[in-house]
């Protein structure tokens, strides 16, 4: 059986998301499918927009599989002529934005001084990232789009169809917004204020609508074409769903109801709207959801400061309809995990294959390995060996799996600066070594014994046995505590790897004396 043959039955989500393109493309009578991904200026670009666009491109993979025959296109769309509703948190010169509330975020200068306006900042900030990512996508301004005319003859469907759209949204809306409600939002040709006024259409045919200015009180006409004026966001998602022929486009939960109101203003415009995918928000630490204007949560280069781009790609990967904290303390795990399944692809089949993360990762070119050695040991041995360059790591590493270098295995060598740094910022600072009681030194000592005993080439296994065995003999009804007592006396941390693999990997013989040391008290000063 091929691997087109397996995954049109396989289980896994971005499998089950592309077979509803494909049935949608042969519906259609698509030679040429768009996927789409949503993205709104008005901050600095998280991890949660590099998370749809991963995601989007893994769904896009999937289906070249399904259908080779077919082509796509990947557009990120920035919808920056929405107005600046308030000032981020996390930026600079924040006085100076809160002058350029209500104008469109391209019309605010940029707090940076870099670029021509607060959106091509942050635009720029976003294409960075997704190019040095390796992404095949096409960026789209929706100002551009506005003021350009490519969005005129649907607006002008929207002006058609003014009480239709109205009729659908309406209905949502509390009684005072109503009476104040439009889709279309007039740009105000003195102040440049995105205008947020009732409308009522005048010349449809034309796109010319009139509304009462909210400062003058004067009744002004105006076109709905050429950037005059901008859409409400769930009108103007339907109608961009429609102008550019979307045929996928995921979004947060949070934005469930909206898909829903969007979907049938595209179905009033005469179109058929997109196949979707409802994923779960990312929280930070406290279990908040992650926003772009309170800056909280990890960054795109918090995460790639301390960990691989692969390692991020899992975490989008994994349980995308599962809500899951975002912070520093789950990007080891993350490393682990990427290695783990890496380590595991060769030996599985077809179908398990195309179950595992690292194929999706990878678009199906999967490297052959990815570290002997996981991350969770080489923070434990930089702790140990109060390493401070990659060099030092490489001389244990090359005891531990002699022939592996940075040239055999470049992954584990751009591992070895994750490590440092990781250890550097979030490891050492929280270490608090103590003291061993009368027990436990007892019973290093015992181990002290039996791994003295022990050929200095001892692998992991053969050193764990005996650290079992120790437990065992001297905390038979706690073995856990045993184990945390470890971590606790002897690397100043309540848990880690197994420590069979960091001995055999720090070397028996310096293990020893940082057991001894550990017993005698001589690292509580560390």
């Amino acid at each position: 059986m091929s691997m087109r043959e397996t995954a049109m039955d396989s289980k896994a989500w971005v499998f089950e998301e592309a077979r509803k393109v494909v049935a949608r493309a042969e519906k259609l009578g698509r030679d040429e499918v768009v996927f789409e991904t949503g993205y709104g200026p008005s901050g600095l670009p998280h991890i949660g927009t590099f998370g749809e666009v991963a995601r989007t491109s893994m769904v896009r993979n999937a289906f070249h599989l399904l259908a080779p025959e077919k082509k796509s296109r990947l557009i990120c769309f920035s919808d920056d002529m929405d107005g600046l509703r308030k000032v981020p948190d996390n930026i600079p010169n924040g006085d100076m934005l809160a002058e350029h509330l209500e104008k469109p975020l391209t019309a605010v200068p940029d707090p940076f001084g870099e670029f021509e306006s607060f959106a091509h900042h942050n635009n720029a900030r976003l294409k960075a990232f997704l190019d040095s990512f390796g992404f095949d996508y096409e960026f789209a301004s929706a100002t551009e789009h506005y003021q350009s005319g490519a969005f005129d003859a649907t607006l002008l469907r929207v002006l058609e169809n003014y009480q239709a759209v109205q009729d659908i949204i309406l209905p949502t809306l509390g009684e005072e917004r109503r009476q104040s409600y439009s889709p279309f939002l007039p740009i105000c040709p003195a102040t440049g204020r995105v205008l947020m006024v009732a409308i009522e259409p005048v010349d449809v045919a034309n796109g010319i609508i009139r509304y009462t200015h909210p400062d003058s009180g004067d009744r002004v006409e105006t076109k709905v074409t050429g950037g005059a004026c901008k859409l409400q966001w769930k009108a103007d998602w339907a109608m961009r769903w429609a102008a550019l022929e979307v045929d996928y486009e995921m979004a947060g939960k949070d934005l469930s109801e909206s898909v829903k109101l969007s979907a049938r203003i595209t179905k009033a415009l005469g179109h058929t709207p997109p196949e979707g995918f409802s994923y779960e928000l990312f929280l930070d630490e406290k279990g908040e959801k992650i926003s772009k204007s309170k800056g909280n949560g990890l960054t795109i280069e918090e995460w790639l400061t301390y960990a691989p781009p692969e390692s991020l790609s899992l975490y989008m990967f994994q349980a995308p309809r599962k809500a899951k904290r975002l912070y520093f303390d789950v990007i080891p795990k993350a490393v682990d995990e990427y290695v783990t399944f890496i380590d595991k692809y060769a030996d599985m089949d077809a179908a398990q294959q195309l179950a595992n993360p690292s194929y999706h990762i990878h678009n199906g070119a999967v490297p052959e390995s990815a570290s002997p050695v996981s991350f969770a040991l080489l923070l434990n041995l930089v702790s140990a060996s109060n390493a401070e360059n990659k060099q030092v790591l490489w001389g244990f590493i090359d005891s531990y799996a002699p022939g592996t270098s940075a040239e055999t295995h470049p992954f584990l060598d751009r591992l070895t600066d994750y490590a440092l740094a990781y250890y550097r910022d979030f490891v050492a600072p929280n270490k608090t070594y103590r003291a061993a009681d009368e027990e436990e030194a007892k019973a290093l000592d015992d181990l002290l014994s039996r791994l003295r005993a022990l050929p200095q080439d001892a692998d992991g296994e053969t050193i764990q046995s005996e650290i079992y065995a120790v437990g065992k003999a001297h905390f038979e009804d706690n073995l856990r505590g045993w184990f945390q007592a470890l971590y606790e006396v002897l690397l100043g941390q309540s848990q880690g790897p197994r420590f069979g693999s960091f001995a055999a990997l720090y070397g028996l013989e310096k293990t020893c004396a940082l057991i001894e040391a550990g017993r005698d008290g001589k690292l509580l000063s560390a």
